[in-house]
């Protein structure tokens, strides 16, 4: 037994060695008198940093900033992208769920992308459009910020293929299928009435000429149903542009199970990971789901409508007052390297990214993640766990430029 145990002291020593020895080969320019804080802002500075994931259209349409310039409000701005390193975040172009019923979604898309490339007119010496990873590469070269774009909410194809060819051609290269609601493409892993069983059957055909087109498929927001059938129908990767482990969240079905994401793996794709305690604390969960029968309980006692602005302004009103005494759970830095590290143990780091949901998550986030500028510290978080420069590069851009890249490869074959 003894000899056994040694035996187990001696391969652990080995394994150990042989992955620092990478580590050291993979990160030749470290110097000595580097701190890991200082390496971090190093790798940060020279490598292309990719978020899928960030709300500033959304955010500009309900009150305008001058994001050129530091602003007062939001989790994004230049100043702070540059700070942190922050290269192409894919600009979220959000269509809420309720333009569904009402109408609307795609004037609503239009006049988003409108607002980025009126961000990109005003300020040519700061920010670029970005419909190709050639573009992100040039961009990148050029010091310049690159905003390609994704849609959340694939309500404005509005059941029209031709739409799908609109938006390709304005700088859509994600779509995230539905968000919080069932839509004509797909169920949402939110919404309790499921008619389709996961996709409809445009939503299957749209998968098909997605590939064909260049737009990478988003299964953030899906059920699990839905996720399953994109699975079998797409002949490319796919990405969760904006989602974390189920794992840490039991039952929080807008999380990837453990199946799922090994199933997104075997793919070839790419689950691009959230910072915010919404998706990866257990505790706010918890909390969460404490907040929604009060606030059903504060509707129903004063007969609020939520469609109505102004019933929407009291709901908002009392969530205001019911957090100040009831603060929520944002999570940590460590709960996030946690989510990262589930993932990369479970199907290496290959598939595994950014998508922190900045602006899109009402401030529940980390302090050490609280906004563009600190990119740096998940780094060093990753450097501090013993993740290697190599790796910690494929998580900053490396796996979805190579997703990106096998989508528009496809297309370009398929595209006739």
């Amino acid at each position: 037994m003894k000899l056994l145990s040694l035996n187990k002291v001696v391969l652990s020593a080995l394994f150990s060695t042989i992955a620092l020895t990478a580590c050291v080969d993979n990160a030749p320019t470290v110097e000595k008198s580097e701190t890991t804080e200082q390496q971090a802002q190093r790798i940060a500075k020279q490598t292309l940093i990719i978020d899928t994931h960030i709300d500033v259209p959304y955010r500009l349409e309900d009150e305008y900033e001058d994001v050129s310039k530091a602003t007062e409000k939001g989790d994004f701005d230049y100043p702070r992208a540059v700070a942190g390193g922050l290269n192409a975040p894919f600009m979220s172009i959000y269509i809420p769920s309720k333009l569904q019923k009402t109408g609307g979604s795609k004037v609503l898309a239009d006049q988003l992308i409108d607002g980025i490339e009126s961000i990109v007119n005003q300020s040519p010496d700061k920010f670029a459009l970005a419909y190709s990873t050639q573009q992100i590469k040039d961009n990148f070269a050029k010091g310049i910020i690159s905003l390609p774009m994704g849609m959340e909410n694939g309500s404005p194809i509005e059941g029209e293929l031709a739409n799908l060819q609109h938006f390709y051609e304005r700088g859509i290269r994600y779509i995230t299928l539905a968000h919080a609601k069932a839509n004509h493409i797909s169920d949402s892993s939110y919404d309790e009435n499921r008619p389709a069983q996961g996709l409809t059957g445009f939503g299957k055909t749209l998968i098909v000429e997605m590939n064909k087109v260049g737009i990478m498929v988003d299964i953030s927001h899906v059920s699990d149903q839905a996720f399953y059938q994109v699975m079998e129908i797409s002949k490319v990767p796919v990405i969760a542009s904006h989602s974390s482990a189920r794992f840490f969240t039991p039952g929080f079905e807008r999380n990837m199970s453990d199946d799922m994401i090994k199933l997104l793996a075997k793919n070839g794709g790419v689950i691009q990971m959230t910072f915010s305690g919404i998706f990866t604390s257990k505790k706010f969960r918890a909390q969460s789901a404490l907040y929604k029968v009060a606030k059903a309980a504060f509707i129903a006692a004063n007969k609020l409508d939520e469609e109505l602005e102004a019933d929407k302004n009291k709901i908002d009103a009392f969530e205001d007052d019911y957090t100040s005494e009831k603060p929520w759970e944002v999570g940590s830095l460590d709960l996030v390297l946690d989510h990262f590290e589930h993932v990369i143990n479970l199907v290496g780091i290959e598939h595994v990214g950014i998508g922190s949901d900045f602006d899109g998550v009402d401030g529940i986030l980390p302090k050490a993640l609280k906004d563009v500028a600190t990119y740096p510290n998940l780094i060093a978080g990753l450097l501090a766990r013993g993740y290697c420069e190599s790796d910690i590069e494929k998580l900053l851009s490396g796996n979805l430029m190579r997703v990106w890249q096998q989508v528009e490869k496809y297309a370009a074959e398929h595209n006739t």
